[in-house]
């Protein structure tokens, strides 16, 4: 089977024009998630892959709030009403086809949309799929009794109205551009099994979910793997394997050895370390390739610490991050220092902002100006309020621990007091994370929802869980002027338009400075070489996106 990163003749700014303006349909590569011409199509799925993770998936209702790990699981398990494929352009899924402007499926104002569904699709206990599900779905995201993910872009849906068991329509209450690629991160539920629980957040579902997706659910064996099995009677490519297995490794030097020794067939979410990767590129028998990612590497500053309340605080540490050591000695090179949140392939990256050098005597400079004053220890204080805080991460990712330190020593030097304090990746990525209970985190966070640049679920104040709201603004940042750009850019359109909001928000933010960019992710991405059917989407937030299409050649 080809590749199917080359399935579009349309450059990635093509197809981001046309998705802009509800023309993507118009642009559709052959659907990846149809059968193909596969040679193999007919055969019954064989083999096993084990997918390595630093982290381990527990969240599996795709719905809740949930962590980029757990989308590994969740996009093998579970469809969308449509996908977003390696170029950036939207596949139908559960749909028919994707709706547009110029398919009629989307109205000329954006406010009534209209999807046709397939007509042949299962749920895994084998009843059919239906538009009631959709509806069932968008309505379980707003119930404000539900713990949902990210309630952006749903909550603005009205009137939704099943047409028949395979059209679904519904009204806008405002336009909102980045609605189709929220969809395609909205995975579907099953109507029948959750609409019988009376409290959806502790539904026996949530352990063992059902799906319509190309693999089954098994067992999970808390602390060590996650087993799946082919669906049978999957409608869409593949599966081709008999057996997917997520195996929780928490030490990255480990996860390396177990994939050099071939225990693991491919590495997922942590991938592999940068000081693995010129080694990983000799060993025989593996295909080890550096792929763009859309995440940002960064200290996460929880900005209702009184700390980190003065700008002059946030510049200081800034300043004293020798970014460009940090790449080259500790990630070999690996990955890019950048001063946005923005990805640096995206059609909306800013390349204009100001650039940070490593500094001290001006981090030095920014707190004496401020009023920050060293006492006896060394560390500065202001108000009663100590320059001090701890910076947590994942437990056993040595790279981010040789960063740490690396940081708490030159933080030393401007009187600043870092403490480390590190914690396991179900711990660390779950309410501690997701409710601000941090000081400051190391974190590789993806702003972007599929490749739409609406950053609203990390950046717009009601996205603050820790306050009530719904979304990802872990760090509790709150601009009225970023608010009203991205609800401004949410409604428009026109790409051009677009860019200039979004350009404003790159600028608003860095100069406000709620997170410190370390650099832009480059991922190590390891498999072995008989595995095919693979291929990176830098528009999701895991290798595993299309775990349907992998086999194991002859």
């Amino acid at each position: 089977m080809s590749d199917c990163s080359t399935t579009s003749r349309y450059s990635r700014r093509d197809a981001l024009r046309m998705m802009a303006v509800g023309g993507a349909a118009g642009l559709l590569a052959p659907n990846l998630f149809g059968k193909p011409a596969f040679a193999k199509a007919s055969a019954s799925p064989s083999g096993r892959v084990i997918v390595g993770l630093s982290q381990e998936p527990t969240v599996f209702n795709p719905l809740m709030a949930h962590i980029e790990v757990d989308d590994a699981v969740h996009f093998s398990l579970f469809d969308a009403l449509v996908r977003m494929d390696p170029k950036g352009v939207l596949q139908p899924n559960l749909a028919a086809e994707v709706p547009s402007q110029k398919n009629g499926g989307i109205s000329e104002d954006g406010l009534h949309w209209r999807i046709r569904l397939r007509d042949d699709v299962r749920w895994h206990d084998g009843r059919p799929f239906t538009a009631e599900d959709v509806k069932f779905t968008l309505e379980l995201i707003t119930n404000p009794k539900f713990r949902a993910w990210r309630t952006s872009g749903h909550s603005l849906v009205r009137d939704i109205t099943v047409v028949s068991p395979t059209e679904i329509a519904w009204r806008m209450e405002k336009a909102f551009a980045p609605y189709l690629s929220f969809l395609a991160e909205t995975f579907i539920v099953p109507k029948h099994i959750l609409e019988k629980e009376a409290d959806p957040n502790t539904a026996a579902f949530n352990q063992a979910p059902v799906g319509t997706g190309a693999f089954k659910w098994v067992e999970r064996v808390a602390g060590d793997h996650i087993s799946l099995a082919a669906n049978p009677d999957y409608v869409g490519e593949g599966p081709y394997i008999e057996q997917l297995v997520f195996k929780y490794i928490p030490d990255m030097t480990v996860l390396y050895t177990q994939f050099k020794s071939g225990d693991v067939d491919l590495v997922d979410q942590g991938y592999l370390t940068a000081d693995h990767y010129e080694e990983a590129r000799t060993v025989p028998g593996r295909v080890v390739t550096l792929e763009p990612g859309s995440a940002l590497e960064s200290i996460y500053l929880n900005l209702e610490r009184p700390q980190f309340k003065e700008l002059a605080v946030r510049q200081a540490l800034y300043a004293a991050m020798d970014r460009k050591a940090i790449i080259d000695t500790i990630y070999y090179g690996v990955g890019a220092r950048t001063e946005t949140f923005m990805p640096p392939e995206s059609y909306y990256y800013n390349p204009k902002l100001p650039v940070e050098e490593f500094n001290l005597d001006r981090a030095r400079q920014l707190l004496d100006d401020a009023g920050w004053v060293p006492g006896p220890d060394g560390i500065r204080a202001k108000g009663g309020v100590r320059l001090s805080f701890s910076n947590s991460t994942t437990s056993g990712n040595n790279l981010r621990e040789q960063t740490q330190q690396f940081l708490q020593q030159v933080f030393a030097q401007i009187g600043v007091e870092m403490t480390i304090s590190n914690l396991p990746g179900a711990v660390m990525w779950g309410e501690y994370w997701l409710k601000s209970q941090f000081d400051t985190a190391m974190a590789g966070v993806t702003y972007l929802i599929a490749a739409d640049p609406d950053a609203t679920n990390r950046l717009h104040s009601s996205a603050i869980a820790a306050k009530g709201g719904h979304g990802s603004n872990t760090g509790q940042y709150s601009n009225p002027e970023v608010d009203a750009l991205l609800e401004k850019g949410a409604q428009t359109f026109d790409p051009e338009a677009r860019r200039e909001i979004y350009n404003r928000i790159q600028e608003r933010v860095r100069h406000d400075l709620p997170f410190l960019p370390l650099f832009a992710y480059t991922n190590v991405l390891g498999r072995k070489e008989n595995l095919d059917g693979f291929a990176p989407n830098a528009n999701t937030r895991t290798a595993s996106w299309h775990a349907a299409a992998w086999h194991w050649k002859s």
